[in-house]
């Protein structure tokens, strides 16, 4: 394996750690956090 084919694996494996990282954050674990803001409180 040479450093050519090496960079390929690890562009590849960054890829696939991105688009989990957006696949989990679009699953909606945030839809509490994100009303936050907009709810009512004292200030």
């Amino acid at each position: 394996m040479g450093i050519n084919e090496l960079r390929i694996a690890v562009t590849l494996v960054s890829l696939a750690v991105f688009v989990g990282i957006v696949v989990w954050a679009w699953r909606g674990r945030f839809d509490a956090a994100a009303a936050l803001p907009f709810e009512g409180g004292e200030q």
